[in-house]
């Protein structure tokens, strides 16, 4: 199913705000939307909502042989899912082109950047290395899926802890979390995302592009950097030229607001760590009084509840006594019933009718008895003439 495509109306007045420096969402041109990076119950599992857009990452692993060429290292995946569920526009099973630069994407930033430490995952050269396999869902899709997706994908791999295994000769032994402690990965940096769109053929510049921003763009430049200003990667897409000064513009602001999303990263980390060693309820058991595994937002609303017992005995004692008895209904109407306790039951209609028939058989009555009075009388008046 395509998408519902955007009328010239509705793309002559975004791109009319955008020259006049405004947003659809009140923001300002460098501004992020609201981001917000909670977990699940296990680890590795991490949701990312950024305005709209609702990301979901999920890290699990596995033992297998490594690859010939490298015996020493660990085996980085990165899938990322599409689903129907987010937009009308994606299809269920199928790769679509924006799946795939999507997934490419992801691994230049995450895999390529050398920011996890591959040999780590190395348990027996050459024959046993783990798999870390990172899988995102894309649960809501209102813009900037590169970003979502970078961000919740090494969120999830900060907060994931692999199991630990122990070596006696030939023999693996992977230990289950109550016999040992899960093992976290070795992470040298954190790479994330930051895109920009272009508009009339690069006049104009947004940060964090909405869903329908991206409709009307003409370009669009994704760099990938770390807190310590280090470009992990660069793509650029849509066809249009970029000088070599609006490419370092956009560094210097990416390298501001990857310090402020690694900061935000860290402490969630921080305050997860911190729940699951009190012991308090963290991840789904912890989402479920709020509410926030269905709804994207819940507004709050204050209740004054001080004096709450003595307004009601207030209320109550100000109110009219309650009747003792109930009148009876009066029926205003033929054909209207009345059915209830100490209530008369009638129908209006079966009333008149009963009435005329009571009527008819009275009038037949009488005439039958006026008919056999007249042949007694006759019957006297014969007996009486034979006689004589």
């Amino acid at each position: 199913m395509k998408d519902t495509p955007l009328s010239n109306c509705e793309r002559d007045f975004l791109l009319k705000a955008i020259e006049e420096k405004k947003r659809l969402d009140g923001r300002q041109t460098y501004d992020y939307r609201k981001m917000k990076i909670t977990f699940g119950t296990d680890y590795g599992c991490c949701f990312v909502d950024l305005g709209k857009t609702r990301v979901m990452a999920q890290v699990s692993c596995e033992l297998v042989a490594p690859k010939e060429s490298r015996p020493n290292e660990g085996i980085m995946f990165f899938n990322i899912e599409l689903s129907p569920m987010a937009s009308p526009a994606f299809e269920q099973g199928r790769q679509s082109e924006l799946s795939v630069k999507l997934n490419r994407q992801l691994e230049r930033c995450l895999r390529n950047s050398k920011c996890i430490d591959t040999e780590s995952l190395c348990v027996v050269s050459g024959e046993k290395v783990w798999q870390i396999r990172v899988d995102v869902h894309l649960l809501n899709h209102d813009g900037n899926l590169m970003d979502a997706a970078s961000i919740a994908a090494i969120t999830a791999l900060c907060h994931f802890r692999r199991p630990d295994v122990g070596i006696q000769g030939d023999e693996v032994t992977v230990y289950s979390p109550e016999e040992r402690d899960p093992i976290p990965l070795s992470i040298y940096h954190m790479p994330i995302s930051v895109s920009f769109s272009f508009f009339q053929q690069g006049t104009y510049l947004l940060v964090d592009p909405c869903e329908r921003e991206e409709r009307v763009m003409d370009g669009l430049l994704m760099i990938a950097m770390n807190k310590h200003r280090e470009i992990c990667s660069i793509q650029s897409s849509g066809g249009i030229m970029l000088l070599k000064e609006q490419v370092m513009r956009c560094s210097k602001i990416a390298s501001v607001k990857v310090s402020e999303i690694t900061e935000l990263l860290n402490k969630a980390l921080v305050n997860d760590k911190k729940a699951r060693k009190e012991g308090g309820r963290c991840g789904f058991a912890e989402s479920l009084p709020q509410e926030r595994i269905t709804a994207l937002k819940m507004e709050e609303t204050s209740v004054e509840m001080t004096d709450a017992t003595e307004r009601a005995k207030d209320i109550v004692q100000k109110a009219d006594a309650r009747p003792q008895k109930v009148p009876s209904p009066v029926v205003p109407v033929p054909g209207v019933g009345q059915v209830g306790q100490g209530l008369q039951n009638t129908w209006g209609l079966e009333e008149d009718e009963d009435d005329e028939e009571e009527a008819e058989e009275c009038d037949s009555g009488e005439e039958q008895e006026e008919a056999v009075t007249k042949m007694e009388e006759e019957r006297h008046e014969k007996e009486a003439s034979g006689e004589v």
